[in-house]
């Protein structure tokens, strides 16, 4: 079953993006009634010196779960899912230790900007204060404390751009990638080059998520990583 989600993701990148992107601010949608903070029996996980709630782990659970169900419309059990999704968190803090290592920063800008594009925060199709600060009251977050969240979530987007981004196609591949093209050409010379377009945009778009997963797996492999799943 975690195959099958992880192929979900693979196969519907919009899908695992907007997972990700709901990770901190999932509180809006289902966390009202949860505190936040750590609770007793510590972290649910440790990566380096990075730590997994319990309570973000059970924020983020319920709302993976709901966008699953929703979109994937798969079966699945709840401890492999958990298991699913204990992993997503563990892989988010290990971009954020490799953001670390590579001297990323945040601006104040880049914050303020992702903020102010949470549709949760909008009011008409534009940013309400007012509206922010109540949605965050209401979930006993500080804006600060919300703004702490979120900075994490840039710098680990950050690492993952930079990695995507050292990717390119080589000479070779893009030869190899034109060979591909099996149909016959279109009569209209841009709709063939188009054609052949998307076939090199795909054989990128599928390096640099190789690009992507091995950078993680070799990062993985030097951080000291725990997690407890009796806590699960």
């Amino acid at each position: 079953m975690i195959k099958t989600m992880r192929d979900a993701a693979h196969n519907y990148p919009w899908l695992l993006k907007s997972i990700m992107g709901l990770l901190a601010v999932a509180f809006v949608i289902t966390m009202g009634w949860w505190g936040f903070g750590e609770q007793a029996g510590g972290p649910v996980a440790k990566v380096g010196e990075q730590s997994v709630s319990l309570d973000e782990f059970k924020r983020t659970y319920e709302n993976m779960r709901r966008i699953y169900k929703e979109n994937v419309k798969t079966d699945f059990k709840e401890e492999e899912f958990k298991e699913f999704v204990v992993g997503q968190l563990v892989d988010s803090r290990v971009w954020i230790i490799a953001a670390e290592e590579m001297g990323v920063r945040v601006s104040d800008a880049d914050l303020r900007e992702l903020i102010m594009q949470t549709p949760a925060f909008q009011k008409n199709g534009a940013f309400d204060p007012e509206l922010y600060r109540r949605i965050l009251a209401a979930n006993h977050l500080t804006p600060a404390s919300f703004e702490s969240i979120q900075h994490q979530e840039v710098l680990a987007n950050k690492a993952r751009m930079i990695v995507r981004d050292s990717v390119a196609l080589t000479p070779a591949e893009i030869a190899e990638g034109q060979s591909l093209m099996t149909r016959p050409q279109d009569s209209d010379p841009a709709k063939a080059a188009d054609a052949k377009q998307r076939v090199l945009d795909d054989m990128l778009l599928q390096k640099q998520q190789r690009a992507l997963v091995s950078f993680q797996q070799s990062m993985k492999a030097k951080l000291p990583i725990t997690i407890r799943r009796e806590l699960l």
